[in-house]
């Protein structure tokens, strides 16, 4: 038995709460994680997992040796990594997640300057807005819009920021006019966009002489796409308040009309997370150091003036 081995197989099985999916990310057959962990039990005389049809459990046993190997494993992986060697070169398989209008605008189109970087790592990329588990299904790092809440398992790096922008398209503008204050809003319809968190629409955040106003549109039609909310605005059916990055071009060519400039709004922050270990592999930094100079050179087309509310 490899007790190495067995000790990496074990740790994930109990992070993934699966063994045909931690067999999938370590890519071995699923007869070979479920003997490494029946063998490491032998060997240690204990069950260290409760197994039924559709769940696994720690036993206590398996609590306080899965600490112990999760403290061993991130200290050899920090030892590994601070040699020149390739152990400390980014190297090996990363899964990303991100949203699908951020990783369409901005990542994708400067990934093949990834690879080229990197040509040892073998990216996964998937696109959501929900929020995710990043250990349970494996996950790396994520990247994601807004203010990240505090956190016992994760860091969150800042790498960017842009605005709201509201707007409309101008066949919208021609058939209700344009809205010179909030006030006005009472009298116009809105795309929603429906929030995966809370399962509602969501309202507009305003700074009006320095404090937060909260606006609740009317709405005939509700999106929980990025895309969708975009272009169903470009096609008149409604206003909507998106990311700044998502709209730039639709407002360069004129698709859309922004509005209500003399209201501000706060920088939204866009965070890469990732697991907090003792020691980030080199694999991880290499990809969060990258999107965060990706999305420092975009930032400046993203940015428009905007006075403040008077």
């Amino acid at each position: 038995m490899d007790r190495f081995q067995s000790m990496q197989i074990f740790t994930r099985v109990v992070e993934m709460h699966s063994f045909s999916r931690a067999a999938d990310s370590l890519s071995l057959p699923p007869s070979r994680v479920t003997r490494a962990v029946k063998d490491l039990e032998a060997f240690l005389g204990v069950s260290l997992l409760r197994r039924t049809t559709r769940h696994i459990s720690l036993t206590s046993e398996g609590t306080f040796y899965y600490d112990h190997c999760r403290r061993l494993l991130s200290d050899i992986e920090a030892v590994e990594s601070s040699f020149p060697g390739s152990a400390g070169t980014p190297q090996g398989r990363l899964r990303v997640d991100m949203t699908l209008s951020l990783a369409r605008l901005v990542v994708l189109p400067r990934l093949k300057d990834f690879q080229a970087s990197f040509p040892e790592i073998e990216l996964t990329l998937t696109m959501n807005d929900r929020t995710v588990e990043l250990v349970q299904e494996g996950i790396d790092c994520v990247i994601r819009a807004g203010t990240p809440e505090d956190s016992a398992t994760l860091v969150a790096k800042r790498i960017g920021a842009f605005e709201w922008v509201t707007c409309a398209s101008p066949e919208y503008l021609a058939r209700h006019g344009e809205p010179q204050t909030l006030e006005d809003l009472a009298d116009h319809w809105a795309v929603g966009y429906l929030s995966s968190r809370t399962a509602r629409s969501l309202e507009w955040d305003f700074v009006v002489d320095g404090e937060y106003r909260s606006v609740r549109m009317r709405e005939r039609l509700i999106v929980n796409d990025t895309d969708a909310y975009v272009v169903t605005a470009a096609e008149g059916l409604g206003m909507i308040r998106a990311g700044s990055y998502m709209v730039r071009d639709h407002l360069a060519d004129g698709r859309l009309v922004r509005v209500l400039t003399r209201y501000s709004s706060p920088a939204v922050p866009l965070s890469a997370m990732y697991p907090k270990n003792r020691h980030l592999s080199p694999t991880v930094r290499a990809f969060v150091d990258w999107v965060a100079e990706v999305v420092r050179e975009a930032q400046p087309s993203w940015r428009f003036d905007s006075p403040a509310a008077s």
